[in-house]
Parts: structure tokens; sequence; C-alpha cells
């Protein structure tokens, strides 16, 4: 639930703020004056919403204000003060506070409050995550957690944006690589630059080279144009590789020197070309594992093993579920037009306890059907049959979804087997044009082939055969003759 800093120096009122705070599912944490409040807020970055009394001994509520915004402490402020005059509130507002009452407040008008607060720092909140994302500049702050087992993560992060070190993202499906690739980017000196992300594991196996690398015109059939490959894409910026186990073998050659050298060379060209690009890979797979089947070259897991960065699962960060469900109910709600704005907290008690397979992926999914479902402002328990008929729960929930697939229960990526890619065989297709040599088909050639097969696709049928080909019978008869194409024909010209 979201903890409410209360700021008062009237004990009596201090009192009755934090029981109306409770009363209404938050939970209320108090303070007696300016300083102790700072020194709570840079303490503690979770607290949702603060209420700031104006008036106080030491430090009152206007120099806390300036304190917030000179560290740059985003907590919506609720102002509350004894005075009314039209001066205080300009300048409250003026100095951040999101909304002013004058003391007594009634209850319902001090709930309001904080929940309004709530709701705009969600909306500013993706808002500006959406803004840095869109300009490549998302920073750690971005990063939706309040977990200690993302402690490590939010470390290493910061120490692989200070350098242009390959990083190697492990983690199960859903878990929000690519989040922190990005924050890796965002966070270092090639923010705002290109980010340009492969997914390896979509691409058919006969055009992953084309894709990473480019080809030239005439390269192969069908390339008839120039095309700039992935690598030359994220020249100054960087690339991100989703699903690098993937990679088919052959290809892992390739990728291998241009990691090492800088250089790429296209399909088709004899010119290599130098590319400055900030390499990021993630799997959901230990590469390692797969480097000892020989499903993955050793030596380009090496190469990309230089600063390897794991992401926990969901199921070992349970508080970070109320976070991100508020963060979902904010953005999602908004997407399908309804007004949800929390949810109840015997629901968020009931998906703290499933284990989520899917993790993070599969948790936004399970918010949006609930977000779509309701039709109350807060989400509750019945809004998620698929979660509840899985945990056990009432028999309407489990006829509902005994039909609908569900996850297969969380492995562990240390215990995933291995599973070796099955490469296409695509077989050349030859250019009726283009002889064995190399060379242009001459026309008497072709023309004798094309003879040939209307012969065997009409059956014989002289007629028919002349009409499709455009040309008299007397003129067909004559080129069989020509061509050796005329044993057992009869003529029927006349």
């Amino acid at each position: 639930m979201t903890r409410v800093l209360i700021v008062d120096d009237d004990p009596v009122q201090l009192r009755l703020t934090a029981e109306v705070a409770r009363r209404a599912d938050f939970v209320p944490v108090t303070a007696t004056g300016g300083r102790q409040a700072l020194d709570m807020l840079r303490a503690d970055p979770g607290i949702g919403v603060m209420v700031l009394d104006l008036v106080m001994p030491e430090l009152d509520g206007m120099a806390v204000l300036e304190a917030m915004r000179r560290d740059n402490i985003t907590t919506p402020v609720v102002v509350q003060t004894a005075t009314s005059s039209l001066e205080t509130v300009v300048t409250a507002m003026r100095h951040g506070a999101g909304d002013f009452f004058v003391k007594p407040v009634a209850p319902e008008r001090l709930i309001i409050s904080l929940r309004n607060a709530l709701k705009l720092d969600q909306l500013e909140t993706l808002v500006r995550t959406d803004r840095n994302r869109r300009s490549g500049t998302l920073g750690l702050s971005d990063i939706i957690t309040n977990s200690s087992a993302m402690d490590r993560v939010i470390a290493l992060c910061g120490k692989a944006a200070r350098s242009p070190i390959p990083v190697l993202i492990e983690g199960e499906t859903g878990v929000g690589k690519e989040m922190i690739a990005r924050v890796i980017q965002g966070t270092g000196d090639r923010a705002g630059k290109p980010f340009v992300t492969v997914n390896c594991g979509a691409i058919p196996a006969n055009l992953v080279e084309s894709i990473l690398f480019g080809h030239k015109k005439g390269a192969f059939t069908g390339a008839v144009s120039d095309h700039v490959g992935k690598f030359s894409e994220a020249h100054g910026g960087t690339l991100f590789l989703d699903e690098v186990g993937e990679l088919p073998l052959d290809t892992q050659v390739k990728l291998l020197r241009a990691i090492q050298e800088g250089e790429i060379e296209p399909v088709g060209s004899n010119k290599v070309e130098r590319v400055n690009v900030r390499l990021i890979s993630a799997t959901n797979q230990r590469l390692l594992n797969l480097a000892k089947s020989g499903a993955f070259r050793e030596d380009l897991y090496y190469r990309l093993n230089v600063f390897p960065i794991y992401v926990p699962p969901l199921r070992e960060r349970l508080e970070d579920i109320p976070l991100l469900v508020s963060h979902f109910i904010a953005r999602l709600s908004a997407e399908a037009g309804k007004r949800v704005v929390g949810i109840s907290p015997p629901a968020i008690e009931m998906l703290r306890s499933y284990n989520w397979p899917g993790n993070i992926r599969q948790l936004e999914n399970a918010v949006y059907r609930a977000v779509v479902l309701s039709d109350s402002a807060y989400l509750e328990s019945v809004d998620f049959p698929q979660i509840v008929a899985q945990l056990g729960g009432r028999a309407d929930a489990i006829r509902l979804t005994e039909n609908l697939p569900t996850p297969s229960a969380p492995v562990h990526v240390d215990q995933l087997s291995v599973r070796l890619r099955e490469v296409e065989k695509v077989e050349a297709v030859p250019d009726r044009f283009i002889d064995s040599r190399g060379e242009v088909t001459a026309l008497a050639d072709l023309e004798r082939d094309l003879i040939a097969f209307a012969l065997k696709h009409y059956g014989g049928r002289m007629s028919r055969v002349a009409r499709a080909l455009g040309i008299g019978r007397s003129t067909l008869y004559r080129k069989l003759r020509e061509y050796g194409l005329d044993d057992g024909i009869e003529s029927e010209a006349a």
C-alpha cells in the first residue's frame, strides 16, 4: 500500500490526518518538522505523497518545497495551512505543490486530494518515461522497482553505462531485459543515439546475415537494391541483440569478427565497412550451457560475456508487484478509456501469492485484461479469473478459465534444457536467364525450352500450343524441326 508522509508540528492535527489516511488504506508516516521530513524523503524514495503544513518552526513548508526542488525530489505534495490568502496559495503552487486546502479539512476532501496527487504523479511518470524512451535517455530512475534483489542490477547498469564494454543480460522471458539495455544506453555517453533492436530468434536462418550486415544489389535472387544492415543502422549508437543464443553457427563467426575488428562485410560486397557500435546482448538461456553443448561458439561467448548482468524473475522480487501494477493501471486504463484508479488490498495480496512464470510481461497482460473487465474504480480479485483459478479459488473462476491455456510452472534459467535451432535448408533456385558458366543464356536456347514446356503443358495439342505462343502452326512446326522437337509429332499445318 502507498505510504503517505504527513508533516505537521501540531500533534493533534498530525494524529487526525494520519487516521484519515489509514482509514483510506494508505500507510501514514509522520514527521513533526521540515528538516525531519526532508531527511525521510531523501532516505525513502518510495513515499507516494506528502501532506505538508506551511507554518512550522525552524524550516517551514515553503522552505521544504524549495529544498525538494533543489534536490530534484519529485514526491507529490498536498499543502495544508490555517491561512487561506490567495498569495499563499499561488506561492505554494509555484513552489511545486499539487493541491492546497485550509485546516480543518473534511476527511473526504483529504482522501480525494491524496488520490488525485498519486494519479497525477503516475501520469507524469508515464509521460516522462515514454519521452525518455523515445529520445533514448532512459535513466536508472525509470526502472520501476523497490526490491533489494534489483539493487545489484541497478548498480551494474550504472557501471556498464560508463564504458563501451559489451554487456550480456541474462534472465527469464518477460523480466525486462530490453528495458535494462535501454537504461544502459540512456545513462551513458551514447544517450540519444540510435538504439537498434534485433530479435535473433525471429529471423529466418537464411536471412540473418543479410539483416545484420546488409547486402548489395544483385547479391542473390531478389536483392534488387542495396540494403543497410542493423550494424550500419546502429552506427554511433547501440545494437541490442535479443535472444542471441538463437543465432546460427555460421552467422556467429561473422558476428565475432564484427565485435573484434569493428568491421562488417555486407553480403555480395568485397569491401569491409567500419562501424562504431555498442553491443548489448540478451538471452533467456545460459549461454555457457549452450557453449558447452556446441550450440554456441565458445569464443563468441567469451566476447559477449564480458560484463554479465542477471535480471531476477518477478517471483524473487514480489515487493515490486504493487509498484508495477500501479504503473500498468495508470497507463492501460488511459489506453482502454476506463476510469480505473487503483487495486484493492485483497487483490494485490492475491497477485503477490502467485509465482508469475511469465514474469512482468504476464503481469502486464493480466492487469490489462482486468482493466478491461472491471466496472469499478478499483480492481478486485474477481477481475483476475485466470489467477484465481490457478490459485485454487472459487469454482466460478475455475469454470470460466478451464478452457483457457495456462502458463507452465516457472523454470530457472540454470535449469533450461539446451535446444538446438533447426536451420532451414533452402535449395538454391537457378536463374533461367543464366547458364552453368554464369553467362546470359542464348535466345535460341530460351525459345527451345519455352516450346518444349508448352508442348508438355498442353499435351502436344499443336493448335493450342501455337495459339498460346502467339505464332502460326506452320511457324511452330518449322521451329520444332529446327530444335529437333518434331519426333513423333504429325504435322497439322495447312
